[in-house]
């Protein structure tokens, strides 16, 4: 039975971490993921498919994006981390379940439409990547605002080797990130790629040092700094910088003029931010 109820199962990653999070952010459970705040102000989402090395399945998504909805309502919460197992963040989406499709079925079923739900969300989401992030894990990193790698982390989109291609945005987001030519031959020849060539590349923020479970603390740790600041700061700052891969450069910098505008009439835009800011009036 699918149910909708957090769970406390032990991740992967390091149980200090979880052994220290104060409370879940839902009287909720997943069967796919485990859910909870291991800080008041951030929402920690770990994929929970150990034996399938977290393949991305519809119902993996559908709890992924239940529990996203939710932290993106909840007001203590200000940023969200996605992570998986130290083996893998995710090994690419369920083959099992896709091998059953046909066009006809994969099209009027509108396959993949999950997928899409986290770029919905308004709250910055960073990816904790350890281990293997291949086809559609890589594709869920980089849907993601930030990605945090370990040294262990290994991306790629290697859907060339069974026979068909990136289908969850890869070939878009990579390209944008890595450029037309290093993207052909990446996909072209299903290589995968190492965290220090990510990093170089620009596909992650920063390699974290080793350890297990020092990516998700790194992560949660950045997530917090993020959500000490104005959410609805924040969330603007989030979608105006995603509108520069949608609009050319004068439509992009009117839009963020619009909503640098807008936040003047916010609670945050207050005398003591404005003047840690810098913005305050000189009274000498």
């Amino acid at each position: 039975m699918a149910s909708l109820i957090f769970r406390t199962r032990l991740s992967a990653h390091s149980p200090s971490l979880l052994l220290s999070q104060r409370r879940l952010f839902s009287n909720k459970t997943y069967d796919h993921i485990v859910a909870s705040k291991p800080v008041p102000s951030v929402a920690l989402l770990t994929l929970n498919r150990p034996k399938a090395l977290n393949a991305l399945s519809t119902p993996l998504f559908k709890d992924l994006n239940q529990a996203l909805i939710e932290a993106d309502a909840d007001k203590d919460i200000g940023a969200i981390v996605i992570t998986g197992s130290e083996k893998a963040f995710a090994a690419g989406a369920d083959i099992k379940e896709l091998k059953e499709k046909d066009f006809a079925g994969a099209y009027s079923g509108d396959l993949f439409k999950e997928w899409s739900v986290i770029t919905t969300i308004k709250k910055p989401i960073i990816a904790a990547v350890s281990g293997y992030a291949l086809g559609g894990g890589c594709e869920l990193a980089m849907m993601c605002d930030m990605i945090l790698a370990s040294p262990t982390a290994t991306f790629g989109q290697p859907e060339i080797n069974l026979g068909v291609s990136p289908g969850g945005g890869g070939t878009q987001r990579l390209t944008q990130i890595v450029g037309k030519y290093r993207a052909m031959e990446l996909m072209l020849t299903g290589r995968n790629f190492s965290a220090e060539e990510a990093e170089k590349w620009g596909l992650v923020n920063r390699i974290v040092g080793p350890g297990e479970g020092e990516v998700v603390k790194e992560a949660v740790e950045l997530a917090r700094k993020i959500s000490s600041k104005s959410q609805i700061a924040s969330q603007a700052t989030k979608e105006m910088i995603n509108a520069a891969y949608e609009l050319p450069l004068t439509e992009g910098v009117r839009f963020e003029r619009r909503l640098f505008f807008g936040l003047f009439n916010t609670n945050d835009k207050n005398e003591g931010k404005c003047n840690h800011l810098g913005f305050h009036e000189d009274i000498s």
